[in-house]
């Protein structure tokens, strides 16, 4: 069975993806522009009353993923709160103008998380080559990553996910995510192979679960 990542951004949403069974959740605000930061007081909240691990988005804002040095630092003070509320572990996605992974940044960031575990988000589906930008990935230190497998959903990017992670072995972790419902999970699983899957809290959120 896979393990559940839930994308919320109410504190009413974490607390059903966990009774639905979800094994952590993604918190996030603005799930509808893509994901971006949650307040600091969601993420007190969340971290007080769920007790699944909670993985906290940091993205200081809608549209690409080329930051700014500003933003940078805003992103690094983010995950220093995030950090300070005791979540399990962050979210980031950093590119080049050319779309390859931001090796500076991702860096920076994953140093700035201070040994707590970091997903790299579906920017990296916007990569040129998703095979060079793991292995990127994998020597920076990241932990996870999050991909469709460069398609639009996760059941069309199986084969890519597959050869993901055949890739990864057991030096990081390749989880599906994109589109995944009750009625495609158990596909995706079975044809990738992968550990976790990541999808938005629904009605169906149980059925999801319990097929995964």
């Amino acid at each position: 069975m896979a393990l559940v990542e839930a994308a919320v951004e109410t504190l009413q949403s974490a607390l059903a993806a966990e009774r639905a069974g979800a094994g952590r959740i993604e918190l996030c605000a603005s799930l509808n522009d893509g994901g971006t930061t949650p307040s600091a007081g969601l993420i007190a909240a969340v971290i007080e009353r769920v007790r699944i691990p909670v993985f906290v988005l940091v993205r200081p804002r809608g549209g690409d993923f080329v930051y700014s040095a500003d933003e940078v630092d805003v992103m690094k003070r983010d995950i220093d709160v995030a950090r300070q509320h005791g979540v399990a572990g962050i979210v980031i996605g950093a590119l080049e103008r050319d779309h390859r992974v931001d090796a500076a940044t991702t860096r920076q960031l994953v140093e700035a998380s201070a040994g707590l575990p970091v997903t790299f988000h579906r920017a990296l589906d916007f990569t040129p080559n998703l095979f060079d930008a793991l292995e990127h990935l994998t020597e920076i230190g990241v932990s996870r990553v999050l991909t469709s497998g460069g398609a639009p959903t996760a059941l069309e990017g199986v084969d890519v996910i597959a050869r993901l992670v055949d890739q990864a072995q057991d030096r990081i972790t390749v989880m599906a995510g994109g589109g995944i419902r009750d009625h495609n999970v158990r596909d995706v699983v079975r044809q990738t192979g992968v550990r976790e899957v990541h999808a938005r809290v629904t009605s169906r959120m149980r059925a999801l679960i319990e097929l995964a």
